[in-house]
């Protein structure tokens, strides 16, 4: 392998800048970013600033999905204890079941094994335990429930942190819109051809150039940030309102207010906040978390910083992480994360180092 290869990532999100961050530390690239978007841009086509974010396992036990969180657990964990200005702090998670939303398979699909009692993660995550039926919510149809520690992240401090760590190592970092992925194999700040690409580029994976992949598809996700603050992390299995409709409660670290949400809705492309939505999204938060207000305040006591919609970037059929000679540029794809882009980032990451590193030796051996 080359000492000094060069290497152009599109795409500044949460992806992007970890596997820009992790090339990097590995010593033998020059790296370069290129993006449209970079940290402290709101934009509907740049999703990881509307994030939650947090750690909450989606991926089946045995699965390379389930091997990438626990990778991206350890570092988040580690990042949470020892380096404070990472934004990203420890808090119990809180996880309802309700048994009526089991032939919900929006839900189902997508939250199989968090809503288990017995999930792959369960000796992972610190404190796992099942919830005492005097520790569930009356009168909100639950039925059970765990509890463990996790880690939820500021996005607004934790995106410009993984942007300065590249710096530090060198990487330059730029904006550019990339039409073709090819066309990025000559943005590289050197000036010299880069000898590989890597494709985060999320969403616009469906359209950009060379890879038009319609298996990506928007799943819209609405939240509301309050300067409440929740004592923990807190999900349900489903509600009674739409299928589609999620709630769930954060409080980021250090300053980044509390994250109420959401939906889940495929194919929605809608950029502007629905306010009927906004209000069941607040109802649905006091009622599961009274503590957010103080008594009898109700929704009238969330004290609203403002509202946000982000597209989590869904590949039908899974992420893509493999490599692909495009024209005659060596790409290798690290894409389609969804909805848990953070929670996978640090795995996703590792397994796109290796696809480069083979692809950096196979070139060295020509």
């Amino acid at each position: 392998m080359s000492e000094n290869s060069n290497v152009v990532v599109v795409g500044a999100g949460v992806i992007g800048l970890t596997t820009a961050l992790l090339l990097a530390r590995q010593g033998n690239c020059n790296v370069t970013i290129v993006a449209k978007h970079m940290p402290g841009d709101y934009d509907i086509e740049y999703t990881s600033p509307w994030a939650g974010a947090n750690w909450w396992p989606v991926s089946n036990s045995g699965t390379e999905h389930a091997d990438q969180e626990r990778i991206t657990f350890h570092e988040l964990w580690h990042l949470a204890k020892n380096v404070p200005q990472a934004g990203i702090h420890v808090q119990d998670s809180v996880i309802y079941n309700r048994n009526k939303d089991t032939d919900k398979t929006s839900i189902t699909d997508r939250f199989n094994e968090l809503l288990a009692e017995e999930p792959w993660f369960k000796d992972l995550a610190p404190g796992f335990r099942k919830l005492k039926q005097e520790e569930l919510p009356k009168n909100l149809g639950v039925d059970s429930g765990t509890i463990f520690k996790s880690v939820c992240i500021n996005t607004a401090i934790y995106l410009p942190y993984l942007v300065s760590c590249c710096v530090a190592l060198g990487v330059t970092v730029k904006r550019g819109v990339v039409e073709h992925i090819c066309d990025a194999v000559s943005m590289h700040a050197s000036g010299i051809r880069a000898d590989v690409v890597v494709n985060c580029t999320g969403i616009s994976a469906r359209k950009i150039g060379g890879v038009m992949d319609k298996n990506v598809i928007p799943i819209r996700g609405q939240i509301v940030i309050v300067r409440n603050v929740a004592p923990a992390m807190i999900c349900s299995s489903g509600t009674d309102e739409a299928e589609d409709d999620n709630m769930y409660i954060m409080t980021r670290a250090a300053g980044g207010g509390t994250v109420i949400g959401g939906c889940y809705q495929k194919n929605n492309w809608e950029s502007q906040p629905d306010p009927n939505l906004a209000l069941r999204m607040m109802k649905r938060a006091v009622e599961y978390c009274p503590q957010l207000v103080k008594p009898d305040q109700g929704v009238e006591g969330l004290d609203v910083i403002r509202h946000g919609v982000g597209l989590r970037p869904f590949r039908i059929g899974g992420t893509r992480i493999e490599s692909e000679k495009i024209n005659d540029v060596t790409v290798v794809h690290n894409y389609g994360a969804g909805g848990f882009g953070y929670q996978a980032s640090y795995g996703m990451a590792q397994y796109a180092l290796k696809l480069v590193n083979c692809a950096l030796i196979t070139r060295a051996n020509l």
